[in-house]
């Protein structure tokens, strides 16, 4: 990889990560293509990235982007995207599926963090069942209403007939 590749990488990783909400670090060692590739297809659908770089390159973005505190060692593959509980859900998902794929650390919210976190994260309500939660939460008093309503109208026949 010559001087520029490795400058242009460096540049689109700072850039990505400093738009990310979240930036997971994963060992995939013993994973096949065809798994990662898999791991890929349930990123796009949360709408996360993934890649695997050399660690020096990510370390390098990871500081252009403010990010520091954790130090990468080994191989890694990381796990980026803007909404922290759906990419920890992609990584959990994946890793209950897979036992070679290891979450090691990451960067939630701009904070160092463990693996324990990431699983934390996952465990949260995403976006679209909190929207629900706050749908139903809206309707309750009217539905409320509307049974009442209901119910007085029934007695009121009742007396008249």
């Amino acid at each position: 990889m010559t001087k520029t590749q490795k400058a242009e990488i460096i540049e689109v990783l700072s850039n990505e990560f400093k738009d990310a909400q979240s930036v997971i670090f994963c060992d995939y060692k013993g994973l096949s293509v065809g798994e990662l590739e898999g791991l890929r297809k349930l990123a796009r659908e949360k709408e996360a990235k993934v890649q695997v770089v050399k660690n020096t390159l990510a370390s390098i973005a990871l500081k252009n982007a403010e990010l520091e505190g954790i130090e990468l060692q080994d191989t890694n593959i990381l796990v980026w995207g803007e909404d922290s509980v759906a990419t920890s859900k992609v990584v959990s998902n994946f890793a209950k599926d897979n036992e070679k794929f290891v979450i090691k650390s990451a960067y939630i919210d701009r904070e160092a963090a463990d693996a324990a976190k990431v699983e934390a994260f996952a465990k949260l309500p995403g976006r679209e069942e909190l929207l629900g939660m706050l749908a139903a939460t809206w309707m309750a008093p009217l539905t409320c209403i509307g049974f009442g309503l209901n119910a007085l109208k029934e007695k009121k026949e009742q007396e008249a007939a």
